[in-house]
């Protein structure tokens, strides 16, 4: 497409040209209609006069004007070879620019999820999971964003979770036990609150939240890194020591390998390859540590919360312990055993 500009009569005239046909014609700003007088001619009433367009020559660069039967003016006009790779181009940065947005990834990937889930079991229990997860990762987004970290927002990760991602770095062991404390908190009243609406509204569905919302923030308490309740272990324990944090650390991962072998959890298995790699790591770099470390004080308080969290989330799943319903009562007898 190619503007062409011209005066006549005190105004200024623009024609746009899209290779041998004429789009549109304006006067100064405002549109103005063209009529076809035959195939290569086109005219135009401009305040009294009458402006004719000859489009024969446009493939060569060439548009005719003549004003009230005056002589033609030929009027050179840019030749647009590249329409057809401009545009391509043009779409082609346009994806890219897409591909770079954070927004679209974070759709795609929550869009890929709630398939996922929907394919495994059924689209309902897939909304009721990525709402767990959601609310679950809010609640470190809200921790961070109380300590004046930067977020960069929720991502999704199919058949994984969720990962609440910040662009600053933790200055404290603090820090570390609030924000990772704060998913698993949020998920509490999530189930809480659908604890009531069940029994307001007698909809199994909220009871299927609650106990869903409590199962899976009790799996993130768990003390095992990378998961919430590993986090949170991590903080207390190197505070003590650098080798009292080793050992304990040690001994949540050996927890998780008799947890995943017992009920089979080969996504666990994932977790504590990443949390191996992790302990190593805060190990290896303890006498460069940044992290102000828990005081006594600071420990028998995360050590409290961590407890009540859990304590909370258990309480839910052992009030519908004697439901009718296989799936409200399966949790806790799992824990039972």
């Amino acid at each position: 497409m190619t503007r062409i500009e011209f005066p006549l009569a005190g105004y200024r005239m623009s024609v746009l040209v899209n290779r041998q046909e004429i789009l549109q014609v304006y006067q100064d700003q405002q549109r103005l209609a063209h009529e076809p007088i035959d195939a290569q001619l086109v005219q135009v009433n401009v305040a009294g006069h009458t402006l004719q367009l000859d489009r024969s020559r446009l493939a060569e660069g060439l548009l005719a004007v003549a004003v009230n039967d005056e002589p033609w003016q030929w009027l050179e006009v840019p030749i647009q070879h590249n329409d057809n790779k401009g545009s391509w181009l043009g779409l082609a940065a346009l994806g890219f620019k897409l591909l770079k947005s954070a927004n679209v990834v974070k759709a795609a990937l929550a869009g890929a999820s709630l398939a996922g889930y929907a394919w495994l079991f059924s689209w309902q229990f897939a909304v009721m999971l990525l709402a767990c997860l959601v609310i679950h990762e809010y609640g470190h987004i809200r921790a961070m964003r109380y300590f004046g970290l930067k977020t960069k927002g929720i991502y999704l990760i199919p058949f994984v979770g969720g990962l609440a991602v910040s662009e600053d770095k933790l200055t404290t062991r603090w820090q570390n036990v609030i924000i990772s404390l704060m998913g698993p908190a949020f998920g509490l009243l999530a189930s809480l609150l659908a604890v009531v609406l069940y029994y307001v509204t007698e909809l199994e569905i909220f009871a299927g939240v609650a106990v869903l919302s409590a199962l899976l923030n009790l799996f993130n308490m768990l003390p095992i890194l990378p998961l919430d309740g590993g986090h949170v272990l991590k903080s207390i324990s190197f505070s003590m020591r650098s080798w009292v944090g080793l050992l304990i650390c040690l001994a949540g991962i050996l927890l998780g390998v008799v947890i995943s072998y017992t009920f089979g959890l080969m996504l666990l298995v994932f977790f504590l390859l990443i949390g191996t790699l992790d302990i190593l790591l805060e190990w290896r770099g303890r006498h460069q540590a940044h992290l102000i470390p828990l005081d006594r004080y600071g420990q028998i308080v995360s050590t409290a919360l961590y407890v009540v969290v859990c304590a909370g989330l258990i309480g839910v799943m052992w009030h519908f312990a004697d439901a009718d319903s296989v799936l409200l009562s399966l949790p806790i007898k799992v824990l039972s055993n």
